[in-house]
């Protein structure tokens, strides 16, 4: 009875999580239809799910394993340009617009997984914050290496070169270029839209709770909580923590494949190291480990510098002072006084439970 009250508790913790989600997409949708939404918030519809999609991510890494990682916004770079590659090249075999897009997110994402592997088998054998180290050395190599990237595609099919685009060969009349360099991903033919943020949400969401609640994932909390216990009996800390960081990336990687199919042009500048730390802001502003909090700091510090623009100078410094507040908030004595009054109900309701089901027992 304690473990079944004890998973309807974290069952409806996601089910709010999932009306949470719903129901934003209903109202937002709602007033885009009646042209309620200005041409600004609906440009950045796709960007806030890309976004809360990559903190999610990395609030797996940070909140549930345990580990500082800052090379995020390198995952969804290669999500981002292998996603945007993908779509193109195959824009005439695919003509469906939604399926070409679900075939490049889950191109993106399989190869920020291999990033990931390549990253977390060396990193995660190490203790302390070398992986913080390796992640962050892995975003601005991945920036920089695809600053010199060329590729672009003809009637022979594509051409690829690290010295510019007059060295790929293509034929003059027919060829286009797909990435161009420093100038990044050019002429890409938008495909993304907020239904399939939504629907990457929800996938997310559900991928996330599920792995949490699955073997792996209650071992891999165990070894962030203590890692000589959970070793001692039997877990094997390189091999779940590599699942968790294969995972993470994964994730990163298809929200990068989204964001990418949203502009028709975006460089390889856009995810730097300033792009790894305001995913991470999302993630600590939201409460380490808690997922909803997590889409609700990525929506709204998506959206507050933009809706601030009009005060200029002034909008930084505004964003600013609600980050302070937002912290401050989030670490204050009354909301630990309050998760310590509603988790000491819910153990009660527990202990409450636990005794009327000794007593029936006994009665019985």
């Amino acid at each position: 009875m304690l473990q079944k009250k004890k998973f309807s508790d974290y069952s409806r913790s996601c089910i709010v999580t999932y009306a949470i989600v719903i129901a934003a997409f209903i109202i937002i949708s709602v007033l885009k239809t009646m042209g309620m939404l200005s041409s600004l918030l609906s440009g950045l519809l796709v960007p806030v799910c890309a976004y809360i999609v990559a903190a999610i991510a990395l609030n797996l890494t940070v909140g549930i394993m345990g580990e500082l990682s800052l090379g995020h916004a390198g995952f969804m770079s290669v999500g981002c340009f292998s996603g945007v590659l993908v779509a193109q090249s195959l824009a005439d075999v695919i003509p469906f617009a939604p399926v070409r897009l679900v075939v490049a997110m889950v191109i993106g994402a399989l190869l920020a997984g291999v990033m990931g592997i390549i990253i977390g088998v060396p990193a995660l054998r190490l203790k302390g914050d070398y992986l913080a180290i390796v992640t962050l050395a892995f975003g601005e190599i991945i920036k920089n290496l695809m600053q010199c990237v060329y590729v672009g595609k003809d009637v022979n099919g594509l051409h690829f070169g690290m010295k510019d685009q007059m060295a790929l060969g293509m034929d003059a009349a027919t060829g286009k270029m797909l990435i161009n360099g420093p100038m990044g991903t050019v002429s890409v033919t938008k495909i993304s839209t907020f239904t399939s943020g939504f629907v990457l949400i929800l996938i997310t969401l559900f991928l996330v709770f599920n792995f949490m609640n699955s073997r792996t994932g209650r071992a891999v909390m165990a070894l962030r909580d203590n890692r000589i216990a959970a070793e001692s009996v039997g877990i094997h800390s390189t091999k779940v923590k590599l699942i968790a960081f294969l995972f993470s990336a994964m994730l990163a990687g298809a929200a990068g494949a989204l964001y990418g199919l949203n502009y028709s042009s975006i460089g390889p500048v856009k995810f730097d190291y300033n792009t790894s730390i305001l995913i991470l802001v999302f993630v600590v502003l939201g409460g380490i480990g808690n997922m909803r909090g997590s889409i609700i700091a990525a929506a709204i510090l998506t959206v507050l510098p933009e809706m601030l623009r009009e005060f200029s100078d002034y909008r930084m410094l505004a964003y600013a002072i609600l980050l302070i507040v937002m912290m401050l908030a989030n670490n204050s004595k009354f909301k630990k006084n309050f998760m310590e009054k509603r988790n000491l109900k819910q153990l009660e309701r527990k202990e409450a439970a636990a005794r009327k089901e000794a007593t029936e027992h006994g009665n019985a």
